[in-house]
């Protein structure tokens, strides 16, 4: 899944989305783009899940796919 988030600025960034989403999935892939924006997630995780732990990571997701 494709997700666009908005916040993201900098190393840190990188490291409190992946660790939101890891948290939730251990075995989940997530690879940041801070240029695009985007984050994409290999997971067993729902949309919304992916979504509610960039949320509470304190970031805002524009879309997921």
């Amino acid at each position: 899944m494709q997700v666009q988030v908005e916040g993201m600025s900098c190393g840190h960034c990188v490291k409190a989305v992946t660790r939101a989403i890891t948290e939730r999935d251990a075995d989940a892939k997530v690879n940041v783009d801070l240029g695009a924006g985007r984050v994409d997630v290999d997971s067993d995780l729902s949309a919304e899940e992916v979504t509610a732990a960039i949320v509470d990571a304190g970031y805002t997701v524009k879309s997921a796919s």
